[in-house]
């Protein structure tokens, strides 16, 4: 067996586990949605399913892009296929940012913003410090 033909072997694996993985995802992501609703109503569990598949997804583009990569660095490195790269990442890059911002409902550069994680670390540190003494100015004994 030649090195291109382990790379495209190496490379339709990497196309199968993208798609084993969109496949089993759905499944796990239709289930998740499923106890979601018993336990929390329409609504939750359709946000859970959005949510769990929305990962599902961006995990299986990037592995997809890996088998691309793969391809065509290893197996056809043409100008051609270069630029079809280029354009597949260029294409995929835009899903999973959009994937992105649908899941978690800001853009990344606002995240930390609208987590509230940002929020309940300082509300944890004010906290903290209310019960400290006020530190006594420097110079005075």
């Amino acid at each position: 067996m030649t090195f291109t033909e382990l790379m495209e072997r190496a490379a339709q694996g990497f196309d199968a586990l993208g798609a084993g993985v969109l496949v089993i995802g759905l499944l796990w992501s239709v289930g998740l949605a499923m106890r979601t609703w018993r336990s929390a109503g329409g609504r939750r569990a359709y946000q859970a399913l959005r949510e769990s598949f929305g990962g599902v997804l961006l995990l299986s583009l990037e592995v997809l892009v890996a088998a691309d990569l793969i391809r065509t660095v290893a197996v056809a490195p043409t100008v051609q296929n270069v630029a079809v790269l280029g354009l597949i990442v260029l294409i995929r890059t835009f899903l999973s940012f959009s994937l992105q911002v649908e899941i978690d409902g800001a853009l990344p550069w606002r995240r930390a913003f609208t987590s509230g994680a940002v929020h309940v670390a300082r509300a944890a540190s004010s906290a903290g410090d209310a019960g400290r003494p006020p530190a006594e100015p420097a110079g005075e004994s």
